[in-house]
This record gives C-alpha cells, structure tokens and sequence, in this order.
C-alpha cells in the first residue's frame, strides 16, 4: 500500500482518491459564491466525505485566470474556521490552498495536515513556515506568474520538460530547507 503520512495527515494513495474542492470564494471558475458562510461550507463538506472524498481541499481565495489577490485578513477569515470546525468533525484530512505564508501557519494551528499551493512555496516565508511544521505535507504546483496574469502570453519551449524541471527545483527547494521529501507531493 502507497500511504502519504505526516503526523495527522494519512492519505491512501495504492488507488486513486477523490479530493473534495471547497472554495470560499464568490469568484471561483468551478463554485464561486455557493458557499458564502462558514455553517454552507461545513454542510458541503460534510457531503462530500460522505459521497467518498478522501481528502477536504479548502481555498479562501480564487486562482482562476484574472483573479485579483484577496487581503490576508479576508482569506484568513474565510478559511480558518472553517478548518478548525471540520477538523474537530470530520475523519478525512484537511488541505488549505493558499500560498500567503499568514494562512498556512494558522491552518496548520487550526488542523489542516497539508498545504497546497499553486506558487510552490515561492513567496517569501512560505517554506520556512514548512520547514517548521515538521508533520504537515505540502502540495507544490506549477504556475507561470501570478492568477492574475498566468494567461497573457504564457511560453514554452517543451511544456512537459519545463514543469518538470520546475517542480523538481522546488521540491529541492524543499528539502534543502528541511522538508523531508516524503512530506512533499507534486502536482
């Protein structure tokens, strides 16, 4: 059996498993603003793991092509309680999408066992505030600038080598800083 664990975060990976997307956004591409209050957001989430999700992604703010950032204040007073809530109530483990160093610090505090970010640990704090959760996973994603701008003139010479060449350097990035690589999944 392929198992990804870090402290309270255990993630059967010997067949595919089905992550739950709970976006606290009014601006998501996928369901933006169909859960505007914390009481919406648990009752789906709940759902959710119910219906099969083995894992509960959480993001209080949008990546999709033209978002504008949200305020760290805003996202933190979407997400987290939300994730100390379902921490307490569900059996699955909790991701926060996020890359502000702020919300994964206190998601992690709140009970989220993993961080998933599209600028790949890049801002500045993020792989420090890692680094010191010794038993929190972290999802590294690719992206080329920013939400905001990702799609004016995106370039590459060989797409495939070129994220790969990416993630690779993060994930180095990682370790170097003190992430062990069996915390670090790829996406």
């Amino acid at each position: 059996m392929m198992q990804l664990t870090c402290g309270n975060f255990s993630l059967d990976l010997s067949s595919p498993a089905v992550m739950g997307i709970l976006n606290l956004t009014p601006d998501s591409f996928s369901d933006g603003g169909r859960f505007p209050d914390c009481d919406s957001a648990i009752s789906h989430a709940l759902a959710m793991v119910s219906e099969g999700a083995a894992i509960i992604d959480i993001g209080g703010e949008s990546t999709r092509p033209g978002a504008e950032p949200v305020p760290l204040q805003q996202e933190l007073d979407r997400v987290i309680p939300v994730v100390e809530t379902l921490a307490a109530e569900i059996p699955v483990p909790l991701s926060v999408d996020t890359s502000k160093p702020q919300v994964m610090q206190a998601a992690i505090s709140a009970g989220a066992g993993m961080i998933n970010d599209v600028m790949a640990l890049r801002e500045e704090g993020a792989i420090e505030v890692l680094a010191a959760a010794g038993d929190v996973a972290v999802c590294l994603m690719h992206m080329q600038g920013r939400p905001r701008s990702m799609q004016q003139n995106p370039h590459y010479a060989d797409v495939v080598a070129e994220v790969r060449e990416f993630l690779l350097g993060r994930a180095d990035a990682c370790r170097a800083a003190g992430i062990d690589a069996s915390r670090i999944v790829l996406d």
